[in-house]
Protein backbone atom coordinates (compact mmCIF):
# COMPACT_ATOMS: atom_id res chain seq x y z
CA UNK A 1 0.00 0.00 0.00
CA UNK A 2 1.23 3.47 -0.82
CA UNK A 3 1.87 6.26 1.64
CA UNK A 4 -0.77 8.36 -0.08
CA UNK A 5 -2.43 9.20 3.23
CA UNK A 6 0.41 11.61 3.98
CA UNK A 7 -0.59 13.66 0.89
CA UNK A 8 -4.18 14.09 2.06
CA UNK A 9 -5.46 16.51 4.68
CA UNK A 10 -7.05 14.56 7.52
CA UNK A 11 -9.63 16.29 9.71
CA UNK A 12 -10.85 14.36 12.72
CA UNK A 13 -14.00 16.31 13.47
CA UNK A 14 -15.45 19.70 12.70
CA UNK A 15 -12.99 21.61 14.86
CA UNK A 16 -9.98 20.50 12.79
CA UNK A 17 -11.26 21.90 9.49
CA UNK A 18 -9.30 25.09 8.65
CA UNK A 19 -11.20 28.34 8.94
CA UNK A 20 -11.81 30.27 5.74
CA UNK A 21 -11.62 27.18 3.57
CA UNK A 22 -11.95 27.93 -0.12
CA UNK A 23 -14.66 26.35 -2.28
CA UNK A 24 -14.83 22.55 -2.20
CA UNK A 25 -16.40 19.58 -3.93
CA UNK A 26 -17.93 17.29 -1.29
CA UNK A 27 -19.21 13.75 -1.05
CA UNK A 28 -20.42 11.70 1.89
CA UNK A 29 -20.73 8.01 2.72
CA UNK A 30 -19.77 5.14 4.99
CA UNK A 31 -17.45 3.77 2.28
CA UNK A 32 -17.10 0.35 3.92
CA UNK A 33 -14.61 -1.56 1.78
CA UNK A 34 -14.07 1.36 -0.66
CA UNK A 35 -15.25 -0.88 -3.50
CA UNK A 36 -15.48 0.00 -7.19
CA UNK A 37 -18.81 1.75 -6.70
CA UNK A 38 -17.32 4.00 -4.04
CA UNK A 39 -14.28 4.59 -6.22
CA UNK A 40 -16.52 5.73 -9.08
CA UNK A 41 -18.15 8.35 -6.83
CA UNK A 42 -14.75 9.56 -5.61
CA UNK A 43 -13.35 9.72 -9.14
CA UNK A 44 -16.33 11.86 -10.14
CA UNK A 45 -15.74 14.01 -7.06
CA UNK A 46 -12.15 14.77 -8.05
CA UNK A 47 -13.26 15.54 -11.61
CA UNK A 48 -16.02 17.83 -10.31
CA UNK A 49 -13.51 19.75 -8.20
CA UNK A 50 -11.39 20.45 -11.28
CA UNK A 51 -14.48 21.43 -13.29
CA UNK A 52 -15.36 24.02 -10.63
CA UNK A 53 -12.05 25.83 -11.08
CA UNK A 54 -12.52 29.37 -12.33
CA UNK A 55 -10.56 30.37 -15.47
CA UNK A 56 -7.40 32.20 -14.54
CA UNK A 57 -7.44 31.10 -10.90
CA UNK A 58 -4.50 29.05 -9.69
CA UNK A 59 -6.30 27.22 -6.86
CA UNK A 60 -8.59 24.32 -7.74
CA UNK A 61 -11.44 23.60 -5.30
CA UNK A 62 -10.53 20.79 -2.94
CA UNK A 63 -12.20 17.39 -3.24
CA UNK A 64 -13.39 16.44 0.26
CA UNK A 65 -14.90 13.12 1.38
CA UNK A 66 -16.91 12.93 4.60
CA UNK A 67 -17.20 9.59 6.35
CA UNK A 68 -18.33 8.30 9.75
CA UNK A 69 -16.70 6.40 12.58
CA UNK A 70 -18.24 4.23 13.89
CA UNK A 71 -20.69 3.00 11.25
CA UNK A 72 -24.19 4.37 12.01
CA UNK A 73 -25.65 0.88 12.42
CA UNK A 74 -23.18 0.21 15.24
CA UNK A 75 -24.83 3.09 17.10
CA UNK A 76 -28.50 2.61 16.23
CA UNK A 77 -28.82 -1.17 15.93
CA UNK A 78 -25.56 -2.82 16.98
CA UNK A 79 -27.15 -6.27 16.97
CA UNK A 80 -27.87 -5.84 13.23
CA UNK A 81 -24.58 -4.19 12.30
CA UNK A 82 -22.57 -6.28 9.83
CA UNK A 83 -18.88 -7.01 10.26
CA UNK A 84 -16.97 -4.13 8.68
CA UNK A 85 -15.03 -5.11 5.57
CA UNK A 86 -12.12 -2.93 6.67
CA UNK A 87 -10.92 -1.23 9.82
CA UNK A 88 -10.96 2.56 10.00
CA UNK A 89 -7.25 3.00 9.20
CA UNK A 90 -7.51 0.77 6.13
CA UNK A 91 -10.63 2.58 4.94
CA UNK A 92 -8.98 5.99 5.26
CA UNK A 93 -5.89 4.76 3.41
CA UNK A 94 -8.02 3.43 0.57
CA UNK A 95 -9.99 6.67 0.40
CA UNK A 96 -6.76 8.65 0.28
CA UNK A 97 -5.55 6.61 -2.69
CA UNK A 98 -8.47 7.76 -4.85
CA UNK A 99 -6.96 11.20 -5.43
CA UNK A 100 -9.08 13.26 -3.05
CA UNK A 101 -7.57 16.24 -1.24
CA UNK A 102 -9.08 15.91 2.23
CA UNK A 103 -10.94 13.53 4.53
CA UNK A 104 -13.35 14.67 7.22
CA UNK A 105 -14.11 11.90 9.72
CA UNK A 106 -17.17 12.56 11.86
CA UNK A 107 -17.62 10.73 15.13
CA UNK A 108 -21.08 9.26 14.73
CA UNK A 109 -23.28 9.59 17.80
CA UNK A 110 -26.90 10.32 18.67
CA UNK A 111 -26.35 14.09 18.60
CA UNK A 112 -25.11 13.92 15.02
CA UNK A 113 -27.91 11.50 14.14
CA UNK A 114 -30.48 13.97 15.51
CA UNK A 115 -29.66 16.74 13.03
CA UNK A 116 -32.32 17.38 10.41
CA UNK A 117 -31.18 17.11 6.77
CA UNK A 118 -31.02 20.91 6.53
CA UNK A 119 -29.15 21.29 9.84
CA UNK A 120 -26.62 18.69 8.74
CA UNK A 121 -26.03 20.21 5.31
CA UNK A 122 -25.82 23.79 6.60
CA UNK A 123 -23.41 22.87 9.43
CA UNK A 124 -21.02 20.68 7.45
CA UNK A 125 -21.41 21.38 3.74
CA UNK A 126 -22.14 25.11 3.82
CA UNK A 127 -20.72 26.73 6.97
CA UNK A 128 -17.70 24.44 7.36
CA UNK A 129 -16.67 23.18 3.92
CA UNK A 130 -17.96 26.00 1.71
CA UNK A 131 -19.28 23.44 -0.78
CA UNK A 132 -19.54 24.57 -4.40
CA UNK A 133 -20.69 21.14 -5.61
CA UNK A 134 -21.92 18.00 -3.85
CA UNK A 135 -21.38 14.62 -5.55
CA UNK A 136 -23.66 11.80 -4.33
CA UNK A 137 -25.41 8.64 -5.44
CA UNK A 138 -29.08 8.82 -6.30
CA UNK A 139 -29.87 6.47 -3.37
CA UNK A 140 -28.27 8.75 -0.74
CA UNK A 141 -29.98 9.06 2.66
CA UNK A 142 -28.95 11.55 5.33
CA UNK A 143 -30.21 13.50 8.32
CA UNK A 144 -32.49 12.52 11.18
CA UNK A 145 -34.13 9.16 10.55
CA UNK A 146 -32.53 9.08 7.08
CA UNK A 147 -35.27 11.50 6.06
CA UNK A 148 -33.09 13.34 3.52
CA UNK A 149 -32.67 11.96 0.00
CA UNK A 150 -31.31 13.05 -3.37
CA UNK A 151 -34.22 15.41 -4.02
CA UNK A 152 -33.72 16.95 -0.58
CA UNK A 153 -30.08 17.63 -1.40
CA UNK A 154 -31.00 19.25 -4.71
CA UNK A 155 -33.47 21.56 -2.94
CA UNK A 156 -30.90 22.45 -0.27
CA UNK A 157 -28.38 23.15 -3.02
CA UNK A 158 -30.75 25.67 -4.56
CA UNK A 159 -31.29 27.27 -1.16
CA UNK A 160 -27.62 27.51 -0.16
CA UNK A 161 -25.94 27.94 -3.52
CA UNK A 162 -24.20 24.65 -4.34
CA UNK A 163 -24.64 22.35 -7.33
CA UNK A 164 -25.57 18.69 -6.91
CA UNK A 165 -24.13 16.00 -9.19
CA UNK A 166 -25.81 12.59 -9.08
CA UNK A 167 -23.74 9.47 -9.77
CA UNK A 168 -25.46 6.38 -11.13
CA UNK A 169 -24.87 2.99 -9.53
CA UNK A 170 -21.67 1.33 -10.68
CA UNK A 171 -22.43 -2.18 -11.90
CA UNK A 172 -20.28 -5.12 -12.91
CA UNK A 173 -21.29 -6.94 -16.04
CA UNK A 174 -19.45 -9.40 -18.23
CA UNK A 175 -17.16 -10.33 -15.32
CA UNK A 176 -16.66 -13.82 -13.95
CA UNK A 177 -18.56 -12.83 -10.80
CA UNK A 178 -21.55 -11.30 -12.55
CA UNK A 179 -23.33 -13.19 -15.32
CA UNK A 180 -25.92 -10.43 -15.28
CA UNK A 181 -25.41 -6.81 -14.32
CA UNK A 182 -25.27 -6.22 -10.56
CA UNK A 183 -24.68 -3.06 -8.56
CA UNK A 184 -21.38 -2.98 -6.67
CA UNK A 185 -22.05 -2.94 -2.94
CA UNK A 186 -20.52 -3.78 0.42
CA UNK A 187 -23.29 -6.38 0.82
CA UNK A 188 -22.09 -8.17 -2.30
CA UNK A 189 -18.53 -8.29 -0.95
CA UNK A 190 -19.77 -9.71 2.37
CA UNK A 191 -21.77 -12.39 0.59
CA UNK A 192 -18.69 -13.41 -1.39
CA UNK A 193 -16.46 -13.54 1.70
CA UNK A 194 -19.07 -15.52 3.64
CA UNK A 195 -18.94 -18.07 0.81
CA UNK A 196 -15.13 -18.05 0.71
CA UNK A 197 -15.20 -16.62 -2.81
CA UNK A 198 -12.38 -14.14 -2.33
CA UNK A 199 -11.83 -13.90 -6.09
CA UNK A 200 -15.36 -12.52 -6.51
CA UNK A 201 -14.82 -10.13 -3.60
CA UNK A 202 -11.64 -8.88 -5.28
CA UNK A 203 -13.49 -8.10 -8.50
CA UNK A 204 -16.06 -5.98 -6.65
CA UNK A 205 -13.38 -4.29 -4.53
CA UNK A 206 -10.97 -3.77 -7.41
CA UNK A 207 -8.18 -5.37 -5.33
CA UNK A 208 -7.65 -8.43 -3.09
CA UNK A 209 -9.55 -8.36 0.19
CA UNK A 210 -7.22 -8.06 3.21
CA UNK A 211 -7.17 -8.67 6.95
CA UNK A 212 -4.69 -6.64 9.04
CA UNK A 213 -3.27 -7.48 12.43
CA UNK A 214 -0.33 -8.18 14.67
CA UNK A 215 1.57 -11.46 14.34
CA UNK A 216 1.33 -13.36 17.63
CA UNK A 217 2.63 -16.65 18.98
CA UNK A 218 0.41 -19.66 18.33
CA UNK A 219 0.59 -23.35 19.17
CA UNK A 220 3.66 -23.76 16.87
CA UNK A 221 2.14 -26.87 15.26
CA UNK A 222 2.92 -25.57 11.79
CA UNK A 223 6.59 -25.10 12.65
CA UNK A 224 6.75 -28.61 14.09
CA UNK A 225 5.27 -29.97 10.84
CA UNK A 226 7.69 -27.99 8.65
CA UNK A 227 5.20 -25.25 7.75
CA UNK A 228 5.80 -22.30 10.12
CA UNK A 229 2.97 -19.78 10.09
CA UNK A 230 2.42 -16.15 11.00
CA UNK A 231 -0.73 -16.06 13.14
CA UNK A 232 -2.85 -12.92 13.38
CA UNK A 233 -4.03 -11.84 16.82
CA UNK A 234 -7.68 -11.69 17.81
CA UNK A 235 -7.78 -7.90 17.43
CA UNK A 236 -7.16 -8.07 13.67
CA UNK A 237 -9.21 -5.76 11.44
CA UNK A 238 -11.16 -6.68 8.33
CA UNK A 239 -13.80 -9.30 7.65
CA UNK A 240 -12.36 -12.81 7.80
CA UNK A 241 -13.58 -15.01 4.92
CA UNK A 242 -15.10 -18.47 5.32
CA UNK A 243 -12.98 -21.27 6.78
CA UNK A 244 -10.63 -22.83 4.27
CA UNK A 245 -7.19 -22.63 2.68
CA UNK A 246 -6.34 -19.76 0.36
CA UNK A 247 -3.58 -18.60 -1.93
CA UNK A 248 -2.56 -15.03 -1.20
CA UNK A 249 0.06 -12.60 0.00
CA UNK A 250 1.50 -11.47 3.31
CA UNK A 251 2.75 -7.89 3.35
CA UNK A 252 5.14 -7.28 6.24
CA UNK A 253 5.75 -4.08 8.20
CA UNK A 254 8.51 -3.02 5.78
CA UNK A 255 6.18 -3.36 2.80
CA UNK A 256 7.72 -6.57 1.44
CA UNK A 257 5.09 -8.77 -0.25
CA UNK A 258 5.48 -12.49 0.30
CA UNK A 259 3.54 -15.31 -1.41
CA UNK A 260 1.63 -17.28 1.20
CA UNK A 261 -0.65 -20.26 1.74
CA UNK A 262 -3.28 -19.00 4.18
CA UNK A 263 -5.37 -21.10 6.53
CA UNK A 264 -8.59 -19.79 8.10
CA UNK A 265 -10.29 -21.95 10.69
CA UNK A 266 -9.99 -23.77 13.98
CA UNK A 267 -7.52 -26.55 13.05
CA UNK A 268 -10.07 -29.41 13.19
CA UNK A 269 -7.37 -32.10 12.82
CA UNK A 270 -6.13 -31.00 16.25
CA UNK A 271 -9.66 -30.43 17.63
CA UNK A 272 -9.17 -26.67 17.82
CA UNK A 273 -12.00 -24.36 18.80
CA UNK A 274 -10.64 -20.85 18.23
CA UNK A 275 -10.84 -19.48 14.71
CA UNK A 276 -7.44 -18.20 13.52
CA UNK A 277 -5.80 -16.77 10.39
CA UNK A 278 -2.41 -18.37 9.71
CA UNK A 279 -0.11 -17.57 6.80
CA UNK A 280 2.71 -19.85 5.67
CA UNK A 281 5.14 -17.76 3.62
CA UNK A 282 6.58 -19.78 0.75
CA UNK A 283 9.66 -19.46 -1.45
CA UNK A 284 11.66 -17.18 0.80
CA UNK A 285 15.23 -16.48 -0.34
CA UNK A 286 17.69 -18.88 1.30
CA UNK A 287 19.40 -16.09 3.21
CA UNK A 288 16.05 -14.99 4.68
CA UNK A 289 14.89 -18.36 6.00
CA UNK A 290 16.67 -18.27 9.36
CA UNK A 291 16.13 -14.56 10.03
CA UNK A 292 12.48 -14.43 8.99
CA UNK A 293 10.80 -13.31 12.21
CA UNK A 294 7.42 -11.58 11.99
CA UNK A 295 6.41 -11.74 15.65
CA UNK A 296 5.08 -8.40 16.87
CA UNK A 297 4.85 -6.95 13.36
CA UNK A 298 1.61 -5.52 12.02
CA UNK A 299 1.03 -7.21 8.68
CA UNK A 300 -1.67 -7.44 6.04
CA UNK A 301 -2.90 -10.75 4.66
CA UNK A 302 -4.37 -10.52 1.16
CA UNK A 303 -6.66 -13.28 -0.14
CA UNK A 304 -6.41 -14.15 -3.84
CA UNK A 305 -8.17 -17.48 -4.35
CA UNK A 306 -9.72 -20.25 -2.24
CA UNK A 307 -8.03 -23.60 -2.68
CA UNK A 308 -10.27 -25.82 -0.56
CA UNK A 309 -12.49 -25.98 2.50
CA UNK A 310 -11.32 -26.85 6.00
CA UNK A 311 -11.07 -30.61 6.60
CA UNK A 312 -10.29 -32.74 9.66
CA UNK A 313 -7.68 -35.29 8.51
CA UNK A 314 -7.17 -38.73 10.02
CA UNK A 315 -3.63 -38.41 11.24
CA UNK A 316 -0.83 -35.90 10.85
CA UNK A 317 0.74 -37.67 7.84
CA UNK A 318 -2.31 -37.04 5.67
CA UNK A 319 -2.45 -33.42 6.81
CA UNK A 320 1.20 -32.85 5.91
CA UNK A 321 0.66 -34.44 2.49
CA UNK A 322 -2.23 -32.06 1.88
CA UNK A 323 -0.18 -29.08 3.05
CA UNK A 324 2.48 -29.84 0.45
CA UNK A 325 -0.27 -29.88 -2.16
CA UNK A 326 -1.64 -26.58 -0.85
CA UNK A 327 1.77 -24.93 -1.18
CA UNK A 328 2.22 -26.17 -4.73
CA UNK A 329 -1.26 -25.02 -5.69
CA UNK A 330 -0.56 -21.62 -4.11
CA UNK A 331 2.52 -21.28 -6.34
CA UNK A 332 0.43 -22.09 -9.41
CA UNK A 333 -2.35 -19.65 -8.53
CA UNK A 334 -0.01 -16.76 -7.79
CA UNK A 335 2.08 -17.45 -10.90
CA UNK A 336 -1.09 -17.24 -12.96
CA UNK A 337 -2.11 -13.99 -11.25
CA UNK A 338 1.32 -12.47 -11.93
CA UNK A 339 1.00 -13.39 -15.61
CA UNK A 340 -2.46 -11.84 -16.03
Amino acid sequence: MSDKLTDVQFWNGLEEVPRGLGPTAVTIGNFDGVHLGHQEVLTRLVAAAHEQAEPGEQATPQAVAITFDPHPLQVHRPEESPVMLTGTAEKLQRLAETGIDALLVLHYNLDLAGLTPEEFVKTYFVDTLNAAVVVIGHDVRFGRGNSGNFETMVELGRRYGFAVLGVDDFALTGHSVAETERRCSSTWVREALDAGDVAAAAEVLGRPHAVLGEVVHGAARGRDLGFPTANLGRDSEGMIPADGVYAGWLVDAAGARWPAAISVGSNPTFHGVERVVESHVIDRPTEAVEDFDLYGQHVRVEFVERLRGMVAYEGVAKLVEQMYQDVEQTREVLARVRAE
